[in-house]
């Protein structure tokens, strides 16, 4: 049995070895490398919490897929700063729940994030996902005049889970 498999459903196992007796996945040899991060977070908490410490900005919300609760933050100072306190609990079920929602990649999650927040105004995050015409376009136009880097923070999860 390999990686892959040993994260597969039963179901899915039976099907992998039903015509393979060494147990590898002759059929899909692709599956096995793309699997190989799969060990790691997608959206590790220590990121997560040092999102927070910018997180009045609902930085953390965004890094964990929640784009509106990101932006009330963003307008309301991490609603007037005690939701900011709260959310230093509330992290860990924050990770959970990205962990169980975004699949992993071999693009990083948190790279391209911490790549989006520092210099995603010149399209950097694009370049480091393999979108270099929009990455080109971002470093020309200042992430298209903000309004670019401002989908990017509300999208890049999913961006980065659709790959």
């Amino acid at each position: 049995m390999n990686t892959y498999q040993a994260y597969q459903s039963p179901a899915a196992n039976e099907s992998a070895n039903s015509g393979n007796a060494s147990g590898g996945n002759t059929a899909y040899p692709h599956q096995d490398r793309e699997f190989s991060s799969a060990g790691q977070p997608t959206h590790p908490a220590l990121i997560g919490y040092l999102f927070w410490v910018i997180g009045f900005t609902g930085a953390h919300r965004f890094y964990f897929g929640k784009p509106i609760t990101g932006a009330i933050w963003f307008f309301t100072g991490g609603l007037f700063l005690v939701g900011w306190i709260i959310d230093l609990f509330l992290i860990p079920s924050m990770e959970a729940e990205a962990e169980s929602r975004y699949r992993p990649n071999e693009v990083d999650y948190s790279v391209a994030w911490v790549l989006l927040i520092f210099l995603g105004i010149f399209g950097v995050h694009r370049f480091y996902m393999g979108k270099w015409m929009t990455g080109l376009l971002y470093l020309v136009t200042g992430g298209l005049f903000g309004i670019g880097y401002a989908y990017d923070i509300c999208t890049l999860n999913e961006q980065i889970d659709e790959m």
